[in-house]
């Protein structure tokens, strides 16, 4: 069988958790019996993915692959042609749309196509743009590439029930081809990679700052007032993100952007606990890749987050700050609960590893086949 891969994101953003599933897809095909799979991408011309994935022959600057205009010359103008002349048994869109068009009768009918979709936010939320007018544009532009790329697929891949119950909320014609492929966390790497960073003494750790629904500017608001209420007590807070996505930030909030995966991986490892406040969440990676490194969480009720919290750990309402920092309070003076034991916590992350994710992901082409 031969697979054809959507790489783009791996390309933009190596780091990103969508990149990091990508990468987890590619990495787990390879080792099935049988199986080909060969890497899809744009990139500049010096770019390394061109010795290891199908790539025009055009240039693309990597900031610029997610742009509508990209986008189209990718997906119309280079893809269909693509597919057909390496002879793709099956195609996997990577990042909820990218599936090709203008493809004739035959090749849609000849390869069988997948589309994976992280969450349906794209459809449902306002994400943050730099003006109204981007907003609008990239609004419409999603809203179209997705709606073909649903049509066009035999198979929806959704990383949680949550996601499949909004998507078919959404889009009721996709009942019937959604199927859940929870997201992979490699369980060895988070054990054993790490690099050197310069952490304060105590910190609790964010994950995410850009998009509205991360709900960061209401959980750091609350962190200010349980950080006043007793300043010895509440610990510094590390925001994995950009300063520009909250600006104005108090005393104690730290940012760090720009980082690799062994940098994460100790951000994580020595943070005294991992916050998740997010009010919709498609699956919340943070959330398990902080346990598989046996770091303590608190999440957010509702969404998906509902699905990926380990069990006892503590919850907290996403729209009630004063419960958030009654908390907060609490919390620091206990440090950890019952729940919170690492080797409990990596235990249970274990359950997305790539052992399990290559056994449902054989399920899901042995259907597609």
């Amino acid at each position: 069988m031969r697979i054809g891969l959507d790489f783009r994101a791996v390309t933009a953003a190596p780091y990103s958790g969508v990149a990091r599933q990508a990468l987890a897809l590619y990495d787990t095909l390879r080792q099935r019996p049988a199986t080909e799979v060969l890497p899809f991408t744009a990139a500049p011309a010096d770019h390394p993915h061109r010795g290891k994935a199908v790539c025009p022959s055009y240039a693309s600057p990597v900031a610029g692959l997610h742009r509508p205009t990209e986008r189209w010359r990718f997906e119309r103008h280079f893809l269909p042609e693509a597919l057909r002349v390496h002879d793709v048994d099956a195609y996997v869109a990577t990042v909820n749309m990218g599936l090709p068009v203008g493809l004739d009768a035959h090749q849609k009918r000849r390869t069988r196509w997948v589309l994976q979709m992280h969450d349906v936010f794209q459809l449902t939320l306002r994400n943050r743009h730099h003006s109204a007018w981007r907003e609008k544009a990239y609004r419409l532009i999603d809203r179209l590439s997705i709606r073909h790329a649903t049509r066009l697929a035999d198979a929806i891949w959704v990383p949680s029930d949550h996601t499949a119950e909004a998507l078919l909320t959404v889009l009721p014609d996709t009942a019937g081809r959604i199927r859940v492929l929870p997201n992979a966390v490699p369980f060895e790497p988070w054990q054993r990679i790490h690099k050197e960073v310069f952490a304060p003494l105590r910190y609790w750790l964010l994950v995410g700052t850009r998009e509205p629904r991360k709900n960061i500017p209401w959980f750091v608001s609350a962190w200010s007032r349980a950080r006043q209420q007793r300043p010895d007590l509440i610990p510094d807070l590390v925001l994995i993100g950009h300063p520009d996505d909250l600006p104005g930030a108090p005393s104690g909030v730290r940012f760090v952007h720009g980082i690799d995966d062994a940098q994460l991986s100790s951000w994580y490892r020595q943070a005294e606990r991992l916050w998740h406040p997010a009010y919709a969440e498609g699956f919340g990676l943070p959330v398990v890749e902080a346990a598989a490194c046996g770091t303590p969480v608190a999440t957010a009720t509702g969404s998906s987050l509902d699905e990926v919290t380990p069990p006892g750990s503590p919850r907290f309402d996403p729209r009630d700050g004063a419960a958030l920092t009654a908390l907060m309070l609490t919390l620091a003076q206990q440090r950890r609960t019952p729940a919170d034991g690492p080797e409990r916590l990596r235990q249970w992350a274990s359950r997305y590893d790539l052992g399990p994710y290559a056994r449902r992901l054989d399920e899901l082409l042995a259907e597609l086949a």
